[in-house]
């Protein structure tokens, strides 16, 4: 049997047809003295008290069990109860991600509630609109500074409370602002299991479990509905490819209970809150909640995590630190660099020979055995989504023996549609689909001379299965648009991302529909691919392609700047300290000639990058070029270089 009839026909005890609250209180009961949560001493003043969570010593983890997260999640059901939360009413969760939040949503949902999510980086006004337009009737709020925000704009909202996570102080006159100790305390001393068992086995499959608002690339976001069985559907496909099935051989990575994961994306979105949290949990893994990304590596090193889920950004930027640690001295930065050249050819090689072997033994030795230990020394399976992943970072983090698994999804699809299997990974591609999921394409939509070379099928991706939304709260017209029936009446949702079905059934990402460029020449091109070309690139540090209606192709890059005065250093080059300045300056333009060369090398003609400009500023979530998720914001991007991307095309 081939793993692909053995994923589908496998069961166990952790795949069912349970709503969300029910599949988290049969893994305490299945995992009761395993280890549950991982938290960090010294970050946060916690309202829940030393007695529920005992204090962690400063830059150290400390671990509560399931049986123990389960106390706590009952215990704040029941007390968000005595609030009035009742079945069907919506509560926000307003946090970065910690333990906490993790059991705030478990507590709301056994509670019969949908949470609906709060990025920590909204604006007062987009906390305004992310409460107000699924008519919230609370808010879970991390700290004083984000329950200001939320009090800023309290009078257009209808809030019953406000629940803060950490201590907060000057509310004591508010009756309606309480901390999540509170909430317990109530809930302690009001909790009834059989109340509580009963209630949570009264959650239909199809009742609301959440609303996630679109990151918002493009115009308002857009309340995404999904259920508890859109979401315990997902974990089940998720399980059948990453969880222990007898099939496996030994040397095969897995999910299960002793299996350890970091946590530091947001779960406000869709991807950590499936991937990294109800998949998980259901499974009996122990989740650690990393202090910040900027901790990243002193968390890895403390937890020794075997998993972690992750954005290409992310990836990208961890490369980037693991480079420049090694790379110290010109030595070492030619030793790095042989090292990864040998890991990419040993790992491309069908059948390496014994020269090739005793060379990747050495680099593993000098390299990559002192990379692995720098993210803890155990991780197994790392999984990228949110975006498209560069296959050269992909290769080169499989080199060192840090395997990506890249997938696909969207918060329509709660999210997992396809993703690669630790058994059969096939680096540059997005995986085979879930085997509770079906895919196929509307070749109408993407030009398909474009995709001539492409055995098998290119266009938009349609996706149909129990994952994927009913729809946008509140908008039936976009409801509407997002699908396509077919004459049997099978409901179809329009990804809007071009995707090729590869005749062994593996899909490649090409780019979003709204996001290929058309030439002036008719020519289509797919600015993913040439931006991704750049994400292991040490002089580029970010790049957007450019050139809708023109006649050539152009980008903005963001030069890595350390990188560059390196650089000049070495070569004895006096560059200006004015970041704008160094971009203009004709030495750097010529040494990032160099690097936009080498990427175009790899395209076609009308693909290639024929100008650029160099910007100083990074595209970041901060300065609002990024999502939350890390997507580029393309439209506030040309805005904000509006007069580079003119410099691109004034003589043409």
């Amino acid at each position: 049997m081939n793993w692909r009839d053995a994923e589908r026909e496998y069961e166990d005890e952790v795949i069912g047809e349970t709503n969300l609250a029910r599949m988290f209180e049969d893994a305490a009961e299945r995992y009761t003295n395993r280890p549950a949560q991982q938290y960090k001493g010294g970050i946060y003043d916690r309202s829940l008290t030393d007695d529920v969570v005992p204090a962690a010593t400063p830059g150290e983890f400390r671990t509560l069990s399931y049986a123990e997260m389960r106390d706590i999640v009952r215990n704040l059901s029941a007390g968000f109860r005595e609030l009035g939360v009742d079945a069907g009413d919506r509560i926000g969760i307003f946090s970065n991600t910690r333990m906490e939040w993790a059991q705030s949503d478990f507590a709301l949902l056994s509670a019969g509630a949908a949470v609906t999510t709060v990025y920590t980086s909204s604006s007062p006004d987009q906390v305004a609109y992310l409460l107000d337009d699924p008519d919230a009737d609370g808010v879970v709020v991390e700290n004083a500074d984000l329950l200001e925000n939320v009090l800023a704009v309290e009078d257009e909202l209808d809030l019953e409370f406000i629940v803060t996570i950490d201590e907060v102080d000057g509310y004591d006159d508010r009756d309606d602002v309480l901390t999540l100790g509170d909430v317990y305390d109530r809930g302690e001393d009001a909790f009834d299991l059989e109340t509580y068992q009963v209630r949570i086995d009264g959650i239909d499959l199809d009742d609301l479990a959440s609303l996630i608002y679109t990151s918002g690339t493009t115009g308002k976001p857009k309340g995404v509905q999904l259920t508890h069985w859109n979401f315990r559907s997902n974990v089940n496909g998720s399980r059948k490819r990453f969880g222990p099935r007898p099939d496996k051989d030994d040397d095969v990575p897995v999910l299960d209970e002793e299996s350890v994961a970091m946590s530091y994306l947001p779960l406000a979105h869709v991807f950590e809150r499936t991937a990294g949290h109800f998949a998980l949990f259901a499974g009996g893994t122990c989740i650690a909640y990393a202090e910040s990304p900027d901790t990243l590596q002193e968390d890895f090193s403390t937890v020794q995590p075997t998993t972690a889920t992750s954005v290409p950004r992310v990836y990208e930027k961890i490369y980037d630190g693991i480079r420049e640690e090694a790379s110290g001295s010109s030595v070492s930065r030619r030793i790095f660099e042989w090292a990864t050249d040998v890991g990419v050819a040993y790992q491309q090689a069908a059948s390496p020979g014994p020269i090739l072997k005793a060379k990747q033994a050495l680099a593993d030795k000098l390299v990559f055995s002192t990379v692995r230990e720098a993210l803890g020394g155990n991780i197994e399976i790392l999984i990228s989504g949110g975006g498209s992943l560069s296959p050269e970072l992909c290769r080169l983090y499989h080199a060192m023996g840090l395997p990506i698994f890249e997938g696909y999804g969207l918060t329509e699809t709660s999210p997992i549609v396809a993703t690669n299997p630790p058994e059969g990974a096939k680096i540059g591609t997005i995986g085979p689909t879930l085997s509770n999921v079906e895919v196929k394409v509307d070749e109408a939509i993407a030009d398909q001379d474009a995709f001539a070379d492409d055995a098998g099928e290119v266009g938009e991706l349609l996706v149909n299965g129990p994952n994927v939304t009913q729809g946008y709260w509140n908008k039936p017209g976009a409801t509407e648009g997002a699908f396509t029936e077919d004459d049997d009446g099978t409901r179809w949702f329009r990804t809007g991302d071009i995707i090729h079905v590869r005749p062994d059934g593996y899909l490649e990402f090409r780019d979003r529909v709204k996001q290929i460029i058309v030439l002036s020449t008719g020519k289509n091109v797919a600015p993913g691919p040439l931006e991704d070309a750049f994400a292991a690139s040490e002089v580029v540090e970010q790049a957007m392609v450019v050139g809708d209606g023109e006649k050539f192709i152009g980008a903005l890059l963001v030069p890595n700047t350390n990188h560059v005065r390196e650089w000049a250093d070495a070569e004895g080059i006096d560059l200006p300290d004015d970041p704008q300045a160094m971009c203009d300056d004709d030495r750097v333009r010529d040494h990032i000639q160099e690097e936009v060369d080498r990427v175009n090398e790899n395209f076609e003609k009308h693909e290639t990058i024929k100008q650029f400009e160099l910007v100083p500023q990074e595209f970041t979530e901060e300065n609002d070029m990024l999502t939350p998720t890390m997507k580029k914001k393309r439209r506030v991007i040309l805005e904000r270089f509006e007069d580079r991307v003119d410099r691109i095309y004034e003589d043409a």
